[in-house]
C-alpha cells in the first residue's frame, strides 16, 4: 500500500491508502449521496444518489460526463433524472437492437427505452414491478429501502432486503431475489433467507451477492457475507447465520428451526466483520495488475456505529474468511468526525482503472495503475 493525499472542497485534508503502483484522483465531488455505477451501451458511466439518509423522493440518477484524461476527472456532472424515490441502482438492457434503462426504486421497478447520447430522460417509462415500500415509520422499523439489479442471460434479478433486524416475514417478496423476464413476466423467487443483499454480480454463470447478518447478537456475531446464490437456495435468515465458516441456529428463533424442510445452503465464500456491512462487489478481469486481477473487491460500507472500528474500505476477498484492504484510510478514529467517507460501490473502468462512491461526503475516486 501507498499514501494517497485527498483535498476535497470545503472539508479537512487527509490520506488514503491505495495499492502500490496506482494514483488516486477526485473524479467527482460535491454529490448527495451516490450509489451504484452503470455503464451505458454507448460507453457513457451514471451513478446513482439517493439524496440523504432519509425515505425520500429526491433521488437522482446522475450522468458523469466529459472526462478529462489529463485531470482524471469528470468535467461535467448531469441530472439525467430526478425526483426518484430512493433509486439505489439501475441497469441498462439491449435486445433487438433497442437499448433499455431499468431504474430500481423502493417501491417499483421501471423500464425506459434509453437513447444513446442523450443528457436527460424521456418518457414516462412502464412500472413492471411493485416492491414493498412501507418508509420509516413501518412498525417493525421500515428497514433496507434499497432495491438492487442485475441482468443475466436474458433474465432481471430484483434484491428485495428484509422490513425488519430478525422476524418473519408476512411477505413472500421480503429477504430473497427475485427472477423474472425483462417486461417483468413471471415472477418468481430466485433465492430467499437473505436479509440484505445489496451487492449483485454474475461471475462465469454465477451469482455472487453481498449479504448483511442482522444486529442484536453482539459486536462479532453474526458475520457479514460474500457468497454465491443458486436457484432455489435458502440462505438461512432469520433462523440461522454465519459465523467463522459454520451455520448456527439463531436462539431468538430456537423453537422455528426445528420446523422440517429448512435446508442452508453452505457457508458463502468470505464472512467479514460483524457490522463491516459490504454493499457493492466487482470482479475484475483482464486487469493491468496481476495482484487484483481475477479478484473479487468489495466495498465495506462500514457499521453506523463509528466506534466498533468496521468496514469503511475496499477489500481484495484472498480466500475462505479472508480479505486484505485495497483502499482504505477513510476511518482514522472513533468519532464520526474521523470518518472522512464510507465506500459504497466499487467498478473496473478499463484495463488500467477501477472508481469508488463514497455515498457519505458524496465523491467519487478514480484510481488508475501508473
Amino acid at each position: 500500500m501507498q499514501p494517497a493525499p485527498v483535498l476535497l472542497e470545503g472539508k479537512p485534508a487527509f490520506t488514503l491508502q491505495i495499492p502500490q503502483g496506482h494514483a488516486l484522483s477526485v473524479a467527482a465531488q460535491g454529490l448527495e449521496r451516490p450509489r451504484f455505477f452503470a455503464k451505458s451501451p454507448d460507453g457513457r458511466l451514471f451513478v446513482t444518489d439517493l439524496h440523504n439518509l432519509d425515505d425520500n423522493k429526491a433521488g437522482r440518477v446522475l450522468l458523469l460526463d466529459n472526462w478529462s484524461e489529463q485531470e482524471h476527472r469528470f468535467l461535467s456532472v448531469v441530472p439525467f433524472m430526478e425526483r426518484l424515490h430512493n433509486p439505489n441502482q439501475i441497469a441498462f438492457y439491449t435486445a433487438q437492437g433497442k437499448h433499455y434503462l431499468y431504474v430500481a426504486e423502493t417501491d417499483k421497478l421501471t423500464v425506459f427505452d434509453y437513447v444513446p447520447g442523450s443528457q436527460k430522460q424521456a418518457g414516462e417509462g412502464r412500472v413492471i414491478a411493485r416492491f414493498p415500500a412501507y418508509g420509516l415509520s413501518y412498525k417493525y422499523g421500515g428497514w433496507h429501502l434499497t432495491r438492487s439489479l442485475a441482468i443475466h442471460r436474458n433474465k432481471l434479478y430484483v434484491s428485495i432486503g428484509s422490513s425488519c433486524n430478525a422476524c418473519k416475514e408476512k411477505e413472500a417478496w421480503r429477504a430473497c431475489i427475485v427472477e423474472m423476464q425483462p417486461d417483468g413476466s413471471r415472477a418468481r423467487l430466485y433465492a430467499t433467507g437473505l436479509r440484505n443483499a445489496v451487492g449483485l454480480q454474475w461471475v462465469n454463470n454465477q451469482l455472487w451477492v453481498t449479504n448483511m447478518g442482522r444486529d442484536g447478537l453482539g459486536p462479532d456475531t453474526p458475520q457479514d457475507v460474500l457468497t454465491t446464490v443458486r436457484d432455489q437456495g435458502f440462505y438461512g435468515w432469520p433462523y440461522f447465520y454465519q459465523y467463522r465458516q459454520q451455520i448456527r441456529p439463531d436462539d431468538y428463533f430456537k423453537d422455528s428451526t426445528r420446523a422440517p424442510g429448512l435446508r442452508v445452503e453452505k457457508p458463502g465464500l468470505c464472512g467479514f466483520r460483524a457490522h463491516s456491512s459490504p454493499l457493492g462487489l466487482c470482479y475484475f478481469t483482464n486487469y493491468a495488475d496481476s495482484l487484483l486481477n481475477q479478484r473479487m473487491l468489495v466495498a465495506l460500507h462500514g457499521s453506523t456505529t463509528v466506534g466498533r472500528q468496521r468496514g469503511n474500505e475496499v477489500v481484495m476477498v484472498t480466500g475462505r474468511d479472508r480479505y486484505v484492504p485495497v483502499v482504505t484510510g477513510f476511518l482514522q478514529g472513533k468519532t464520526e468526525a474521523q470518518r472522512y467517507g464510507r465506500p459504497c460501490d466499487v467498478m473496473q473502468w478499463g484495463p488500467n482503472a477501477f472508481l469508488v462512491s463514497d455515498d457519505k461526503s458524496g465523491v467519487i475516486y478514480y484510481i488508475w495503475k501508473k
